[in-house]
């Protein structure tokens, strides 16, 4: 395996921390984001698309696809996106003899009807319409037979589409993560990080706030929007409490970055989702319908945000942790 060069593209902090892991392994990973992004994320290379024109993107994208072929083994597509837009590069792939895998985050495979059957609080992103999921899928499936999701919620809209599903949490370096647990102080900080209001259902939040200090609890409130990954980090370590998503049913980056943290955290995970997650996963589940009441219960019970935090901490460390994942992708890459 040592000798497998694998290349990870266009974009998306999780790939980065995936690549780091896997270099730990000695797989020679590569991370490569297309465009430039507000977070500031880190990618080992990038392609800086966004400061070119049509012309030149066109030119720059054909001329690294030549050269990745000549230099990598493992073609690792994150968000259902490859190369091209039109996927005209995964039959030259496959004919070449590369190793394909395709890595769905989300949106991409979301399907609003599928979703809201087990979910009345869902939202998907408008511009994935039904048709362009079923239709992206329906050519990457073609040529490519490993597909990855990274929870229960994602499986179920492409585990009767490629020949293998495989979950496997988010990855999580533990090391650059100093856990600091609340101790129950007078006033304590509640922060959110939605990329998305809507979808992260975020205007519950709001509201949940006001009706608490409307009822007299005393807390800091912080929404994190338009802040670099960096910021972002260090708001969640300041955090007592962390509110994830409340809308998809599943647990997020958010979450597990928050409880890499040392964080309680709250956030919705589906009903019937419930069982198919580690029995000692601590998340204080909550739906927009229950916020207000889960998070006085947890303001009012300061003594048990500590002991949440650890547990939180002992969670990531076991299933999230890059030392662990890293091997479980390295497993699948023997198989392509």
């Amino acid at each position: 395996m040592d000798s497998l060069k694998a290349l990870h593209i266009p974009y998306g902090s999780p790939m980065i921390e995936l690549c780091k892991a896997l270099q730990k392994k000695g797989i020679d990973a590569t991370s490569c984001h297309f465009y430039d992004n507000k977070f500031k994320f880190k990618p080992d290379v990038s392609l800086h698309l966004n400061r070119k024109n049509n012309k030149e993107r066109e030119i720059v994208l054909e001329r690294f696809f030549q050269e990745a072929m000549k230099n990598y083994d493992i073609f690792h597509f994150h968000f259902g996106e490859t190369f091209f837009s039109d996927k005209r590069d995964l039959p030259i792939l496959k004919q070449a003899g590369k190793k394909l895998v395709v890595h769905h985050h989300g949106s991409d495979i979301r399907m609003y009807s599928l979703a809201k059957k087990n979910n009345p609080y869902v939202r998907v992103k408008p511009e994935w319409t039904e048709e362009k999921i079923t239709e992206n899928v329906r050519t990457l499936s073609h040529y490519i037979d490993h597909a990855i999701v990274q929870d229960p919620e994602l499986e179920e809209y492409i585990k009767h589409t490629y020949k293998h599903t495989h979950i496997i949490p988010h990855t999580v370096d533990t090391s650059k993560f100093i856990p600091e647990y609340p101790e129950g102080k007078k006033v304590p900080l509640i922060v959110h990080a939605p990329t998305m209001r809507d979808l992260k259902g975020t205007e519950f939040i709001l509201h949940a706030v006001r009706e608490l200090k409307r009822m007299g609890l005393i807390f800091q409130f912080q929404l994190i929007e338009n802040k670099t990954y960096d910021q972002t980090k260090r708001l969640l370590s300041q955090a007592d409490i962390v509110i994830d998503q409340l809308r998809i049913g599943a647990s997020g980056f958010i979450s597990s970055e928050a409880m890499a943290h040392g964080k309680p955290v709250i956030c919705f995970i589906r009903d019937d989702l419930v069982s198919k997650y580690p029995s000692d996963l601590p998340i204080v589940n909550a739906n927009p319908s229950n916020l207000i009441y889960e998070l006085k219960r947890l303001l009012d019970n300061p003594q048990i945000w500590s002991e949440l935090g650890k547990q939180g901490r002992s969670y990531i460390e076991k299933h999230h942790s890059a030392s662990v994942v890293a091997d479980r992708y390295i497993n699948i890459y023997k198989q392509l």
